[in-house]
């Protein structure tokens, strides 16, 4: 804990007092939605966010202590756009590394087999199968995005992460008007809402899991007097035959 610009116990209590007020107003915006995506509730959200950040930072730098709790963020400011959006983008971003690049070749020539054009190009440019670059370029114009993330190992992919953004808009943008940099005037506080697949979310879940486990551990198995393999013990440590018709068979959900 440092010594410098440390701040001050009112600064700190001034700092959770916020924390209070915006957990009742997340709480009114949560009782007082108006649907699923109600962007009352996602201000309000953001705000409770960032008041307990502050009130986190401001504890650990006065007394070297941290909150019990983690309101997790996705790094987009609070939604500032209409309330009911006239249009709509979506805005999708799969990421992929070419793990396999001999089985994408061999997709990319299965279907160009079907068609003479694609396995010897046109114009005197490369046939579709004769590298990867001319694979990849193949493969996404013959199959849909989607129909490619449910497929992806069969065409030698590895997934990445992924996001989709549906961001609220005015009016429905004139044709071919923002197709020549198709991202570049996204607004994030237009987000209406956002749907993030990532590894990391799984090493958390798997990191909770270990702890789970480490506990369990930790506990002194029972001793219930039963023998492995022998049957069990009576009063007088006496083994008693178990007969077959005794047993009950469980199944692989038991």
């Amino acid at each position: 804990m440092s010594d410098a610009a440390q701040p001050s116990a009112a600064e700190v209590r001034a700092a959770a007092e916020a924390v209070k007020i915006a957990l009742d107003r997340h709480l009114d915006a949560v009782e007082r939605r108006s649907g699923e995506d109600d962007p009352a509730v996602y201000a309000a959200f953001n705000e409770l966010a960032a008041a307990a950040e502050a009130y986190d930072e401001l504890l650990y730098d006065a007394y070297d202590e941290v909150t019990p709790f983690e309101i997790p963020g996705d790094g987009i400011p609070a939604y500032a756009g209409p309330d009911e959006p006239a249009a709509l983008s979506v805005l999708i971003r799969r990421d992929y590394a070419v793990a396999e690049p001999q089985r994408l070749l061999a997709q990319a020539q299965r279907v160009a087999d079907v068609d003479p054009d694609l396995a010897t190009g046109t114009g005197g440019t490369p046939g579709a199968a004769s590298s990867v670059h001319a694979a990849l370029g193949m493969i996404f114009g013959e199959y849909e995005p989607d129909e490619i993330a449910s497929r992806h190992q069969e065409f030698g992919l590895e997934e990445g992460d992924s996001t989709l953004w549906v961001v609220a808009a005015d009016e429905l943008a004139e044709p071919g008007e923002w197709l020549s940099a198709p991202f570049d005037q996204t607004d994030p506080q237009r987000v209406v809402c956002r749907f993030d697949v990532s590894e990391v979310f799984d090493h958390e879940l798997d990191e909770d899991d270990e702890e789970l486990d480490e506990d369990d551990l930790d506990e002194e198995p029972e001793d219930d007097g039963a023998v492995p393999g022998a049957g069990a013990l009576d009063e007088d440590d006496d083994v008693v035959d178990v007969d077959d018709d005794d047993l009950e068979v469980l199944g692989p959900d038991r």
